[in-house]
């Protein structure tokens, strides 16, 4: 008996979540249109409207056609009924999203601020979170939860980082950073983040290798719309595969790494730290910022030779870099399949698609999809 109540409550419960998931992919749809796609029962159908209504996660928005007759009112998801909020924390700035419950980017925000675990820096991303969950009009119970994106390896559990070079703030919790966040937070790995954003915006891309170019290199392995983490949590961290052996020197205390090549800042540099001044003047023909441009493109072709030889799969440009990578694609495209004796095109070599801010809205990301889960 019990288990025959179990089944039913599961059996339930996946109704109401399909209800759910089809009026969010439709953004606008009638009772019996969701019981002829759903293929569920009117009764069914309204029962879970009338459950979805009630908890505030969709609104009658309307009628369905023009025709004679009783029109059919139409449903759609509410997207401020919760929200969550992303950050991402670099040397030198602080970038702050907020994603609604359509999973949508509604708030962006970026400070200049130098990395310090000092209270000052702590209070200040505690404000951040505070102007984002406002913007969202959520209100403050309605926040999912603080996803924060760092240029550091993290453990599974999202709560501490186990290598943090970059910052010096290896050993540093979520506890820490979000000691003035009055929702739970949780660390991500910058470029698995990244990833992860790029990925959830494209439903038909189920598996690919995301190359993260800013001021650092990252990569995340992406299978099956998750990023695969490795025994270690420490998998696509691309930035310290030896490019050229002997190389020039890296943070990481080795030589010849992607990363000594290929990060933003080799580029930015040229331009007073601006990289857009750096891509316009590249773009006016500058002799210097040109040089520099090709010399950067024969590396990052390399890289991406090796690992479309690995993974057999789309690689997908972004970061700082990708985000301007399209009118140049065509010329690292032909880079890369001069070394490549399998492809007869470079098709699999794609620029990112979330542009603005992704290292943060991934981190947001996931409590959005995990709520979607258990609607």
């Amino acid at each position: 008996m019990v288990r025959e109540k179990n089944v039913y409550q599961d059996l339930k419960a996946e109704n109401r979540n399909r209800v759910f998931h089809r009026i969010r992919e439709a953004g606008r749809i009638s009772s019996p249109s969701l019981s002829y796609e759903l293929k569920l029962s009117r009764p069914t159908v309204k029962q879970n409207l009338d459950e979805l209504l009630g908890l505030g996660y969709i609104y009658e928005n309307g009628f369905e056609g023009h025709t004679g007759g009783r029109r059919a009112r139409t449903y759609s998801v509410r997207a401020s009924a919760r929200s969550a909020i992303g950050m991402d924390i670099t040397r030198n700035h602080i970038m702050v999203t907020a994603a609604d419950l359509c999973g949508n980017l509604i708030y962006e925000k970026r400070v200049r601020a130098p990395f310090s675990l000092n209270t000052e820096y702590r209070k200040l991303l505690g404000r951040l979170a505070g102007e984002a969950a406002a913007a969202a009009r959520t209100g403050a119970e309605g926040i999912l939860g603080v996803g924060i994106a760092v240029p550091g390896l993290v453990t599974e559990d999202h709560q501490r980082i186990s290598y943090g070079k970059i910052l010096d703030f290896t050993g540093a919790t979520a506890d820490i950073l979000g000691e003035s966040i009055p929702w739970p937070c949780r660390l991500y790995n910058d470029a698995d983040a990244g990833g992860y954003a790029e990925i959830s915006e494209n439903s038909q891309l189920r598996d690919a290798f995301y190359i993260s170019l800013s001021n650092n290199i990252g990569g995340a392995i992406l299978i099956d719309h998750k990023v695969y983490k490795g025994e270690g949590a420490r998998s696509g961290e691309i930035g310290h595969m030896t490019l050229i052996p002997g190389g020039r020197p890296c943070y990481c205390g080795k030589t010849g790494c992607f990363e000594a090549y290929c990060n933003a800042s080799l580029l930015s540099a040229h331009s007073g730290g601006d990289l857009e001044l750096f891509f316009a003047k590249t773009a006016q023909g500058d002799p210097k910022c040109v040089q520099v441009w090709e010399e950067y493109l024969d590396y990052l072709a390399i890289a991406v030779n090796n690992i479309r030889m690995l993974f057999d799969c789309p690689v997908i440009l972004g970061g700082y870099v990708g985000a301007c990578m399209e009118p140049y694609l065509d010329r690292l495209r032909m880079l890369a399949l001069a070394r490549n004796p399998f492809d007869r095109n470079a098709d699999f070599l794609v620029a990112c698609q979330v542009k603005r801010e992704a290292l943060a809205f991934g981190a947001a990301l996931p409590f959005v999809h995990e709520f979607w889960k258990n609607i």
